[in-house]
């Protein structure tokens, strides 16, 4: 339904026309035809311009309709996959102001731009965007990406969006507003390669001047393109191929006063034979991502290829490893023992399969999802719980009284380890999505993190018991560093190992991490077990490695 908006026409009106009665006059009557000529031109115009608007609203409902109920088949499968998270929250953001906002931009929607408002409180934010590109990038680095093959639509071997020439120009924009100039590099050089072919096959983005999208046209294009891609060059070093960009972007546009300063500086320190000899060659093993000292460490690097799959350290007397089923004579065991894996030796660490069913994982997780919140670690100098980017997942907590399924998978636990599980935490649930991830950590508190569980009372975690609740596509796998173990996600199937040793010391080579979830969605439910509660049933030892 229409509504007229009043439109108020300002009519010169002369000494004679105003002592006048219009109808006392045919040619008088007649100017009030030409006004009514007028009005109703600029009616229809008016009714032109709202039907216009309506069908593009009608079609961006068609295309939110079909795209959700396509996307709502198999949430995980859609969202799993960290190219379609990156694409819906830039739909949401970036494309919701460029296409969305200026159709429904009217003083007769101020109703549904109110409802709409409300619903968009719980659509991405802008932080978000930059999020799932920093996990994009996260991605591309522990997983060796190549750049072209995810902007072509494959992610490590699973078939993904293509990116357009406007989207890998973003990607390389949000990197380059983080001082990240390796991806911004990679990405405007995959924007570059885009251009000239989507300009030709009539896809490029057409943005307006109002915009900071890629220009339409295809000299515009470049140029924006090249001037990222020269400074990204220069920043990384390698000032012979930022003088070479610079030198095309001067040839498209001849005025471009940044471009013609930026040249004259190159050229200045490419005479310096000290800088010339410090470019980086872009095909040699040194032209690489710049990372801080700790992700450029042994550990860290080898966290990374475990994550890909790779077995870069052995595994010590993997001819004694061992399957058995375990009962430790509990009467929840007797009928159906415990499928227990001996995965590794020093340190003890086990799998037991099929430890949940899938009606109870479909429970935990039902708990769960409402509560779900960002994921902390615990400071060790405060003891306080704390946000980190090491630690990128969604997790809740579920007491064993709230629900039987709980308590149920508590008892069993208990069962399995044979600890007391009345002092240990409660059940977390850890979801993680885009690019989630947890980098190498201990999960007992060391010698100088004395206040790390002082609020418990019940003493270090001595025991964890990792539930897997999902099954993951590609990546998501638990792996420690030091002992070259990776355990990659099955659901139902549950990991277990002694993070202190029976005199209380810590076992250092428990320091694991979760991969970053490449492909598919990863719930967990972790159980730390700890000290208090456990005396008598695994006693104390004075020796240093029992």
């Amino acid at each position: 339904m229409f509504v007229i908006l009043p439109i108020v026409l300002c009519l010169v009106q002369t000494p004679e026309l105003a002592s006048a009665e219009l109808f006392t006059s045919n040619a008088h009557l007649q100017t009030a035809l030409y006004a009514e000529r007028d009005i109703s031109s600029l009616l229809k115009l008016y009714v032109e311009k709202e039907e216009a608007r309506i069908s593009k609203i009608k079609q961006l409902a068609e295309d939110f309709d079909r795209h959700s109920k396509r996307a709502l088949e198999d949430v995980d499968k859609y969202l799993g996959n960290p190219v379609n998270a990156f694409l819906l929250i830039k739909k949401f953001t970036l494309d919701w102001d460029r296409n969305v906002t200026p159709v429904l931009s009217n003083n007769t929607l101020d109703s549904l731009m109110e409802e709409i408002e409300q619903v968009k409180s719980d659509l991405p934010t802008f932080e978000d965007l930059k999020g799932a590109a920093s996990a994009l990038m996260r991605l591309q680095d522990t997983y060796h990406l190549d750049t072209s093959a995810v902007a072509h639509g494959e992610l490590g071997g699973v078939a993904s969006p293509i990116l357009s020439a406007e989207e890998c120009f973003e990607l390389g924009r949000l990197s380059y507003n983080e001082g990240d100039f390796y991806h911004t590099m990679l990405w405007m050089s995959q924007a570059l390669d885009h251009v000239s072919f989507e300009q030709a096959d009539g896809k490029l983005r057409i943005e307006s001047q109002e915009t900071e999208g890629l220009a339409g046209d295809l000299e515009s294009a470049r140029v924006e393109v090249l001037d990222y891609l020269a400074f990204s060059y220069f920043k990384l070093g390698d000032i012979s191929q930022a003088l070479v960009l610079t030198n095309e972007l001067l040839a498209i546009d001849p005025g471009h006063e940044r471009a013609a300063n930026n040249k004259k500086y190159f050229e200045a320190m490419l005479q310096d034979e000290t800088r010339n000899k410090r470019s980086v060659d872009k095909n040699k093993p040194g032209y690489h991502i710049i990372r801080d000292e700790y992700r450029n460490s042994e550990e860290f690097l080898t966290y990374e290829a475990l994550c890909r799959g790779e077995n870069v350290v052995p595994i010590q007397n993997a001819d004694r490893l061992t399957c058995q089923y375990r009962t430790n004579n509990h009467p929840l065991l007797l009928l159906q023992p415990a499928k227990e894996e001996t995965v590794h030796l020093d340190p003890w660490v086990v799998i037991y399969h099929d430890v949940l069913s899938d009606e109870e994982i479909r429970t935990i997780k039902h708990l769960a999802t409402p509560r779900l919140n960002r994921a902390t670690v615990q400071n060790s100098k405060t003891g306080e719980l704390e946000f980190a980017n090491y630690r990128i997942s969604k997790s809740a907590w579920l007491k064993g009284d709230e629900h039987p399924v709980i308590q149920k998978v508590n008892n069993r636990m208990e069962a399995i380890t044979g600890l007391e599980m009345s002092t240990a935490e409660e059940l977390q649930i850890a979801n993680y999505g885009l690019g989630g991830h947890y980098e190498p950590h201990f999960d007992f508190a060391r010698k100088e993190e004395k206040d790390a569980f002082k609020s418990l009372g019940t003493g270090n975690r001595i025991a964890t018991f990792l539930n897997y609740m999902s099954d993951v596509e590609a990546g998501g796998a638990t792996v420690f560093p030091y002992i070259g173990l990776k355990l990659f996600p099955k659901k139902g199937n549950a990991a277990f190992w002694f993070n202190l040793r029976k005199n209380g010391e810590g076992i250092y080579n428990t320091r694991h991490a979760a991969c970053p979830v490449l492909v598919g969605t990863k719930w967990v439910a972790n159980k730390w077990i700890h000290e208090r509660g456990q005396e008598f049933r695994r006693p104390c030892s004075l020796t240093e490695d029992e």
